[in-house]
């Protein structure tokens, strides 16, 4: 089917104790790991949201360790939206 090997986008939303504990450096490592590209952030509520795009299986993967967590966090939720590709050309960390 074509959501495991057409790029996708996801925006994603990753609530619990997600900062402060190095988590965008766990979210760069992962989204380099799986050819992923976007951006992580911390929003001012407390969340870390984040914007990645890549294969399907592969986003999948990345969700599913989104819901994970780095060692230190802990993650209470994490909201998906599926979005249309803007062609990042690689991930960073948003100050």
């Amino acid at each position: 089917s074509c959501s495991y090997t057409c790029k996708m986008r996801y925006c994603i939303n990753i609530k619990g104790r997600v900062q402060g504990v190095f988590f965008r450096k766990y979210v760069l490592e992962k989204a380099n790991e799986l050819g992923i590209f976007g951006y992580v952030e911390n929003r001012s509520d407390g969340s870390v949201y984040c914007e990645a795009e890549g294969k399907g299986e592969f986003l999948e993967l990345f969700i599913d360790w989104c819901g994970e967590g780095s060692p230190m966090s802990h993650v209470t939720s994490v909201e998906v939206e599926a979005k249309e590709p803007v062609h990042y050309s690689h991930f960073e960390i948003h100050m």
